[in-house]
């Protein structure tokens, strides 16, 4: 793959996403890198995708991700509302997560006493960069 098609990815990606954002989308990350399912995130994404379903929701979006660098917090979410800072919360279950699904998705109330981060991280320079 040319350098110009994966930018033509990136650019066609940001543009969805600002698409989403401006229609109020919710995110809602699962980290599943290879930590993450080991310590359960294939349940916790099930979890959230019948709460989805069962409430016919339209404006979450439910994704996977790879591994956020936090293995002993698996697994973990990461909830991007619009207009607000993401919010990682960890070492979730079930239980958890429904919480976290009806408190801040649904309520917008965060769950504080699950959540290990908020924001994004600054993006990593390259070798080349430094």
């Amino acid at each position: 793959m040319l350098i110009e098609e994966l930018e033509k990815i990136k650019k066609e990606y940001i543009e969805k996403s600002k698409k989403e954002a401006e229609r109020g989308v919710i995110k809602i990350l699962v980290h599943m890198g290879t930590c993450g399912i080991a310590a359960g995130a294939r349940e916790i994404f099930n979890t959230l995708l019948e709460e989805k379903e069962k409430l016919s929701i339209d404006n979450i979006k439910l994704c996977t991700t790879g591994c956020a660098g936090l293995c002993s917090q698996e697994p973990m979410i990461t909830i991007e509302i619009p207009g607000e800072l993401s919010i990682r919360y960890g070492n979730l279950d079930v239980e958890r997560v429904k919480e976290i699904f009806y408190s801040h998705v649904l309520g917008g109330e965060i769950k504080s006493e699950y959540a290990i981060s908020t924001g994004l991280e600054k993006p990593q320079k390259r070798a080349e960069e430094l």
